[in-house]
């Protein structure tokens, strides 16, 4: 059975509706309630749907002065469950959490606010956002490209709510590819910015800065409008095509030893290469050497990363299992004196040498299909792992570096999921990025939403 949902307009659409007066932000919160009431009890995207308390912000917004001066005026958007928003729980996709209300929203959030965007709900991640699948003991998100299959992770709930039209742009974080990995796992384009363009604050040290707040959206220009008000920088809004002539590297090399990278994904990152080469910028293959030390590096602050948030835990006796042995080895990392900055520093200096000849590195976005919609928390540690690892390798070492990297849409698979590949830039980069993406959209237009696929 195939499910219908009323078409989403772009968030630019809503943005010069409500300016125009031709519409208002009540409706457009109304439209995006109705369009979570059809779907999510499918999809399980959201944590919470904020009803009547967003319908209430958005009829104070329409009061609001100067509301055709707010560049978010109106836009519906969701927000990702690990930062605060005021009035809400906070539950990290743990039992073990604090669900008492949140008494101020996290800085990324009241900016969205201030510049007019109305939060309508918050969107499910796996506990602590350790793992690239989004289940949890308050339920599994499903891909709306097929329900059999994880929409990834940890901002999956928000790449399941944009993937299915209730929204056309949501919020969500970055420690290890969690905006990277859901983007590809749904077919939507998804920015992780280099470290410090967007307040980062994220749980108990933000993964040793390796964790990053961005958006994922259905359109390019819909992302950059939204990361520029993230990091307060409005001249992120303006995307152009960029000149002919960029240096551009494409490798299919897994950054993982042993991780079979699947035919189509690496037919999608050659064909991109094939496209730019096209659009006259000078395209090479060119694999970037990735150390053990790099890996080793990000694992630590994956591990001891996770350890400092679970200390937040009120009652850490309810954690999942595969967090508790993720967390005990966090507690070995940071007793043992790591992680340390030299492993970071390393990894930077050999990506310099390698950018030194290139302006832009295109790779897979996945190695092979994403995962089952699983309840995961009930596996072993190892196995979530593994399975991490084996389908999504390309993402983490970027992470580490605190570049910017994005995913774009390219194409489709036989099994009908979408096809997406990565682009790396230099620290600054994120415009660059914006403009490469830009021109694979103007190139080779992708489906902006998933057609949900219902058993009946």
């Amino acid at each position: 059975m195939r499910v219908t949902v009323p078409p989403v307009p772009t968030a630019l659409e809503t943005i010069a509706a409500v300016h125009a007066g031709t519409t208002t932000a009540r409706a457009a919160t109304e439209a995006a309630l109705a369009r979570i009431d059809v779907v999510d009890s499918m999809l399980g995207a959201y944590q919470v749907v904020r009803g009547d308390r967003a319908l209430a912000e958005a009829d104070e917004l329409d009061q609001r002065a100067g509301l055709q001066d707010l560049p978010l005026a109106g836009l519906p958007i969701a927000v990702k469950d690990n930062v605060a928003v005021t009035g809400e729980p906070m539950r990290n996709g743990s039992a073990a959490s604090d669900p008492t209300a949140q008494v101020r929203d996290h800085e990324v959030v009241r900016r969205l606010r201030e510049a007019g965007a109305v939060v309508v709900g918050l969107t499910r991640v796996p506990e602590l956002c350790v793992f690239g699948a989004t289940d949890s003991v308050f339920g599994t998100t499903r891909n709306p490209w097929d329900l059999s299959r994880t929409p990834g992770g940890s901002s999956g709930g928000s790449a399941a709510a944009v993937a299915s039209g209730t929204v056309a742009v949501a919020h969500g974080n970055d420690g290890m590819g969690s905006i990277r990995i859901p983007a590809a796992c749904c077919g939507l384009f998804g920015l992780k910015p280099g470290l410090g363009v967007v307040p980062a604050q994220l749980g108990n040290g933000s993964w040793f800065d390796m964790a990053e707040n961005g958006p994922l959206s259905t359109t390019v220009a819909d992302a950059a409008l939204v990361l520029s008000v993230m990091a307060g920088r409005p001249e992120l809004a303006s995307v152009q095509l960029p000149a002919s002539g960029l240096r551009i590297a494409v490798s299919t090399s897994s950054p993982v030893v042993g991780a079979t990278v699947d035919r189509a994904y690496v037919d999608a990152a050659l064909r991109t290469a094939d496209e730019l080469s096209g659009a006259g910028h000078t395209v090479v293959r060119s694999d970037p050497r990735y150390p053990t030390r790099t890996a080793l590096a990000a694992l630590g602050r994956w591990f001891a990363g996770a350890e400092l948030d679970a200390q937040w835990l009120e009652d850490r006796s309810r954690v999942e299992r595969r967090v508790k042995v993720h967390a005990t080895l966090g507690r070995a990392v940071l007793k043992a004196g790591f992680p340390k900055e030299s492993g970071r520093r390393h990894w930077q200096e050999v990506a310099d040498r390698f950018f030194a000849d290139h302006d832009v590195l295109v790779t897979p976005a996945l190695a092979q299909l994403p995962i089952s919609s699983a309840q995961w928390g009930q596996r072993g540690w190892l196995s979530n792992v593994v399975a991490n690892s084996r389908y999504a390798p390309f993402a983490a070492p970027w992470n580490l570096a605190g570049w910017p990297a994005a995913v774009v849409p390219a194409g489709t698979h036989a099994s009908g999921l979408p096809l997406s590949v990565q682009l790396v830039a230099r620290p600054g980069g994120e415009q660059l990025l914006l403009q490469v993406a830009a021109q694979l959209e103007h190139l080779r237009p992708w489906a902006r939403l998933a057609a949900l696929q219902a058993s009946p």
